[in-house]
């Protein structure tokens, strides 16, 4: 699944689920508190942000939005409008950067003003995010992800390589 141009369509074509994801937002907007402390940037800082909708047939299953710093990628290909093709992992790359680690916290809670809506989710229903932050060889902070997915529509599986069991 690595290396794929998506993880979530090659997902769900595994499970044989049609994958379709819509654009909703790209463009410049303050730093919440968890993204800012991960790209190290100041609450209500300026970042990019490309805000897309993932879809499993005609569900709508997560909202996924991308900060990038906006002094480092805001005059770049990422902060065009559309897809970046052929990945955004890619156009990362193409711009000097190369992975390093990456750190997620996981929070269940009640939707945000807005959220319910995009997500189609039933009275009651919460949402899962995932904040990913992605640092590069350098450490700088080069990629947040912030995932915020229907509780129900998901089973978030873990998998640790091989090796000792660290408790």
């Amino acid at each position: 699944m690595r290396g794929s141009e998506s993880l979530f369509f090659a997902e769900a074509v595994r499970q044989g689920i049609a994958p379709g994801r819509r654009m909703l937002f790209v463009g410049v907007e303050a730093a919440g508190e968890r993204v800012a402390r991960a790209l190290r940037v100041d609450v209500g800082a300026e970042v990019l942000a490309r805000r897309k909708l993932l879809l499993a047939g005609d569900v709508p299953v997560r909202v996924a939005t991308s900060f990038f710093r906006a002094d480092l990628f805001g005059d770049t290909p990422l902060a065009a409008p559309d897809f970046v093709r052929p990945s955004l992992q890619a156009g990362i790359e193409a711009l000097g950067h190369r992975f390093g680690r990456a750190e997620e916290e996981l929070i269940a809670r009640p939707p945000r003003e807005g959220e319910a809506e995009v997500l189609e989710l039933d009275p009651g229903e919460w949402v899962v995010e995932v904040l990913r932050a992605s640092y590069d060889t350098r450490d700088t902070p080069v990629h947040v992800l912030e995932t915020v997915c229907a509780a129900t529509r998901h089973v978030f599986t873990i998998t640790q390589p091989g090796g000792a069991d660290e408790f």
